[in-house]
C-alpha cells in the first residue's frame, strides 16, 4: 500500500451500523465495531455513531467489549489493550436533554471498570442559519459539533455562520432512495464554500463504495440501483480544492469520475485523471478539512478498496 492511500484513508470511516440500510440492532452493531477495532484495517476506522437517546442502550451492549472492562467476549484481549472508544452522537431529541445524556455518559465511562469511552463530537441538523449561533451558545467545551444543512440551495450562508467557530459542516451524500443524492455540482459548491471559509466537514450516507457508479440502494434482493457518489471522489476532490489544486469545475470533474482506473496512487502523489495532489497537501487536508464519512458498513468499503488494489 502506498503512503498516499494510507494518508487518504486513515481514520476515514465512522461506523454507523445502527442506521439504514444496515440498520442493525445495538448489540450486533457494537460487536461489528469491536471486530473492526481488532481487524488489520482498524487504522481506517473512526468513531462509533450513536443517537443520544440510545446511549444507555449502547453502554449496556458495549460493556463486554470496551477497553478497561472484564470482557465476556472473544475480543477481550484486544479490547483491554486498546484506546478508549470514541463516539460521535446524533442530537435526536431536545438539545439540553441530549447534552445531559452525553454528560452522564462521559462521567460514567471515565471510570476504568465501566469501560473506557468518550463522546467528543456531536452531529445535528439545522434548517435556518440562526440555529447555528443559538446552538453554539448552548454547547459545552469539549464537544465538537457538525452541522448538517441543505445543499440543494445556496449553502454559503450556513458555511459563513460556521466560519471562525470551533465547528464543522456535514453533508448528506445519499440515502436509501434515489432522490436523496445531491448532484455533482451541489457537492462541488459545498466543498468550495467550505474551503474558502476554512470550515472542515464530514459526509454521511451513500458512500459505501470508493468510486462513483451504479449500485444497489439497499441490501434487499429487489433493491433498485442508483448512481452513487464515491468516497475517493469526494475526499480527493475536497483535498484538491483545499490545497488550491483545482477549482469548482475541476472538482466536479473529479466527483463525476466513474472509472476506477483513473485513480492512481504512488508514494508521493495521488491523481484522478489529470488532477494531482502531493502527499503533504493531502495530509494537511485530511487533518484539518476533509475529516471523515459515516458508513453503516465497514467491510464493504474495505472489500472494494482491496479489489481495486488501493489497499
Amino acid at each position: 500500500m502506498t503512503s498516499t492511500a494510507r494518508t487518504l484513508l486513515s481514520g476515514l470511516i465512522d461506523y454507523a451500523g445502527l442506521f439504514p440500510p444496515a440498520k442493525l440492532d445495538m448489540t450486533p452493531a457494537v460487536e461489528t465495531y469491536a471486530r473492526a477495532r481488532a481487524d488489520a484495517h482498524e487504522w481506517m476506522l473512526g468513531r462509533f455513531i450513536c443517537p443520544a437517546t440510545r446511549l444507555r442502550e449502547f453502554s449496556a451492549a458495549a460493556a463486554a467489549y470496551m477497553p478497561g472492562t472484564f470482557a465476556r467476549s472473544g475480543y477481550r484481549e484486544q479490547a483491554d489493550q486498546g484506546e478508549r472508544w470514541r463516539l460521535s452522537v446524533l442530537i435526536d431529541d431536545e438539545l439540553n436533554r441530549c447534552l445531559d445524556e452525553i454528560d452522564g455518559f462521559n462521567e460514567y465511562h471515565a471510570a476504568e471498570d465501566h469501560g473506557r469511552a468518550m463522546i467528543d463530537m456531536v452531529e445535528l441538523k439545522v434548517t435556518d442559519v440562526n440555529q447555528i449561533d443559538a446552538t453554539l451558545d448552548e454547547l459545552p467545551e469539549g464537544l465538537f459539533p457538525f452541522f448538517e444543512f441543505p445543499v440543494t440551495t445556496d449553502c454559503r450562508g450556513f458555511v459563513a455562520a460556521l466560519a471562525g467557530n470551533s465547528a464543522a459542516a456535514k453533508i448528506r451524500t445519499g440515502g436509501v432512495v434515489g432522490n436523496a443524492f445531491p448532484t455533482v455540482g451541489e457537492i462541488a459548491e459545498f466543498l468550495c464554500a467550505c474551503a474558502i471559509a476554512d470550515v472542515p466537514f464530514k459526509a454521511t450516507a451513500g458512500l459505501h463504495h470508493p468510486c462513483r457508479g451504479s449500485y444497489r440502494l439497499t441490501y434487499e434482493k429487489d433493491s433498485a440501483n442508483c448512481v452513487m457518489h464515491g468516497f475517493l471522489n469526494i475526499f480527493l476532490a475536497a483535498a484538491m480544492v483545499k490545497s488550491s489544486r483545482c477549482d469548482r469545475d475541476a472538482a466536479a470533474e473529479i466527483l463525476a469520475t466513474e472509472d476506477p482506473a483513473k485513480f492512481k496512487f504512488s508514494e508521493d502523489v495521488v491523481a484522478c485523471g489529470p488532477h494531482m495532489i502531493e502527499v503533504t497537501d493531502l495530509a494537511l487536508a485530511r487533518e484539518s478539512f476533509a475529516l471523515s464519512f459515516g458508513s453503516c458498513s465497514f467491510d464493504e468499503p474495505i472489500e472494494d478498496l482491496t479489489r481495486l488494489k488501493v489497499i
